[in-house]
């Protein structure tokens, strides 16, 4: 998972691309590096963050028409300076790349046979050598690029620049994003819009196996054989401003707290009528949730976690069958397809690689009734489903997913709903009061998140502790599953979830004084046997940290700490437990000190398997 940046002007592009990698990081953050052309090729690379990279840049005066830069995450070869990004061969080509070069091995045996020297452990500066080969037979760019991509199995987003060919650049993309911002006598390329927003909300979204030639005045597209193809020009939804920090510390403590805002731009057009219309998922959406006889989610981290809310919510109100599976796990084992299935895939970015292969193996198996929850209305996962739900969280930055886990969960509702109307489960008064619930759903969220000071306080006592373990039961369960995750990704405070009703069948060995327990016990069928489980902890001398409902008594003692929040929420409370175990890593991540928006060794968008 890297990303990368290129820009073909009449101005000075290093800003241009500084300010890209900077929106870029998120992508990763283990070194960065950027070639420009000025008088010969100017290669700048650093080890770290971005900041680094621009610092060095600003003492060296690095200035030039045309280049290509890169933000790395670790794949081939650890972080160092040799092996960050851009590439060269013979001070003539430099190329970034994101994704895996599978046959790089080969190709580099061959690439030194021939006389070429290699500086890294990485599998793209074999990119950077093919591409010189080819051009030293017939100093064609555009050739040397096709000729390339065309010996390369794997996964890549590539930028090729060429010293000798001025302001051009080559890129070509399989299995990795990439896009291209169109400018005023300018052009742009990178693996995410956020990139680009500062200079262009007019965009190209390449295909895969797409070939393009970026000039100042013309973008030429092309398919591996070199028949051009013809890729529409949209423009972006999202604006420069929307990917700012503002006011707050860390983009994750903003974006927890613009969860009222996400949900409510989410619901908003669904909830405009006096019933739900099956046409906000696609004009093929009333034919095909009518005829599915199950479902299959597929879904990959935390996405994952929300498609397990969801097959409680579809199999208790739809009366659906319903599956979920992790999307990565899938497509390596033999299943039983069925075509009469819905297949619903999940994604923030709807660049996850093992999502999109997931949906294509599905695809392949003879499911054609797909459907994709997404946050980015362009992405690969939403271009390659049948039909389509867009979130509306706007740009998520932190590495761990917070909007757009809840905006998933509404959108999950709204289709479960669907799914019970057409399926003859669900009454029109039933119906009217589930959107009554979701209209309110923004303010319920509103009023949780004002109990922030408070888990703060139970944060602090985090901070020296090395394990947590995670409590829930029923719908509740993957919420415990989603607590202990933004845990361990952020304070790296290990972290496990449970079903309490496991407890006895092996973590209750690990309950003492020094094991955290948060549980989740809203007032809901499970409470009493969930009280049960508290009591287990309680015995052991486990401390105990409960999130209930107002109208939950859960006795208070030395070793029961308790937070309350609003009544019981229904099949929502789900989304409103959600927001106080998301606050509570954050403030146990900031008062440990690490990096809340960029952990270590995690990035973002995963594009690679």
């Amino acid at each position: 998972m890297c990303g990368v940046i290129g820009a073909v002007a009449q101005r000075n592009v290093v800003p241009i691309l500084l300010e890209g990698l900077r929106r870029l990081e998120y992508r990763g953050y283990d070194s960065a590096g950027l070639a420009v052309v000025n008088g010969g090729l100017r290669r700048l690379r650093s080890v770290g963050r971005v900041a680094g990279l621009a610092d060095a840049a600003r003492q060296a005066a690095l200035h030039g028409e045309w280049g290509i830069a890169h933000t790395r995450w670790a794949t081939h070869g650890g972080p160092s300076e040799a092996n960050a990004h851009p590439h060269a061969s013979h001070d003539r080509v430099a190329v970034v790349h994101n994704g895996i070069i599978e046959n790089h091995s080969s190709l580099r045996g061959e690439l030194q046979a021939l006389g070429y020297e290699f500086r890294s452990e990485t599998d793209t500066e074999v990119i950077a050598h093919l591409v010189h080969h080819y051009l030293t037979q017939n100093d064609d760019l555009a050739e040397a690029t096709r000729l390339t991509v065309a010996r390369l199995q794997g996964t890549y987003a590539i930028l090729v620049l060429d010293r000798e060919t001025p302001h051009r650049l080559l890129c070509a993309r399989h299995g990795s994003p990439l896009l291209i911002g169109l400018g005023i006598e300018e052009n742009f390329v990178a693996s995410d819009v956020s990139a680009l927003l500062p200079v262009t909300q007019r965009m190209i979204y390449l295909e895969d196996d797409d070939i393009a030639d970026l000039g100042l005045l013309s973008i030429t597209v092309t398919d591996r054989t070199g028949r051009p193809v013809q890729r529409p020009a949209v423009q972006s939804e999202m604006s420069a401003e929307m990917a700012e920090l503002g006011p707050w510390r860390h983009f994750m403590q903003k974006e927890i707290h613009e969860q009222p805002r996400a949900l409510t731009d989410t619901l908003q057009d669904a909830l405009m009528g006096e019933h739900l219309q099956a046409g906000m998922f696609g004009p093929e959406a009333e034919d095909c949730l009518s005829r599915c006889q199950s479902v299959l989610l597929l879904a990959c981290g935390t996405s994952y976690h929300a498609a397990l809310v969801a097959g409680y919510w579809i199999e208790a109100l739809a009366g659906l069958p319903c599956k979920v599976e992790i999307a990565s796990e899938y497509r390596y084992r033999d299943s039983v397809a069925n075509p009469q299935a819905l297949v619903v895939t999940l994604s923030q970015s709807g660049e996850t690689a093992d999502t999109l292969a997931a949906l294509r193996h599905a695809q392949m198996l003879g499911h054609d009734m797909t459907l994709c929850i997404c946050n980015v209305p362009e992405s690969s996962l939403v271009r390659a489903s049948r039909m389509r739900f867009i979130t509306r969280a706007g740009p998520e930055v932190g590495v761990a997913s917070t909007k757009a886990f809840t905006t998933q969960l509404a959108s999950l509702f709204l289709l479960t709903l669907l799914l019970a109307r057409l399926h003859g489960r669900l009454s029109p008064e039933r119906e009217s009061q589930f959107m009554h619930d979701l209209r309110a759903l923004p303010e319920a969220v509103r009023q949780v998140l004002e109990l922030e000071p408070a888990v703060s306080e139970w944060a602090a006592r985090f901070t020296s502790k090395q394990h947590a373990l995670f409590l829930g039961r029923g719908v509740h369960y993957p919420i415990a599953l989603e607590g202990a995750l933004k845990l361990k990704e952020i304070s790296y405070i290990h972290a496990e979830a449970y079903p309490a009703g496991e407890l006895k069948h092996g973590p209750l060995a690990l309950v003492d004084s020094e094991m955290p327990v948060v549980a989740i016990a809203p007032n809901d069928q499970l409470l009493e046997k969930l009280k049960s489980n508290l009591h287990e902890v309680d015995a052991r001398g486990g401390e105990l940290y409960v999130f209930t409902d107002a109208d939950t008594h859960v006795v208070e003692g030395a070793a029961m700490h308790q937070i309350q929040l609003a009544a019981h929420a229904g099949w929502l409370s789900p989304i409103l437990h959600t927001i106080p175990l998301q606050l509570l890593a954050y403030h146990a991540a900031l008062q440990k000190g690490t990096d809340v928006d960029k952990p270590r060794n995690l990035a973002k968008s995963v594009t690679v398997e």
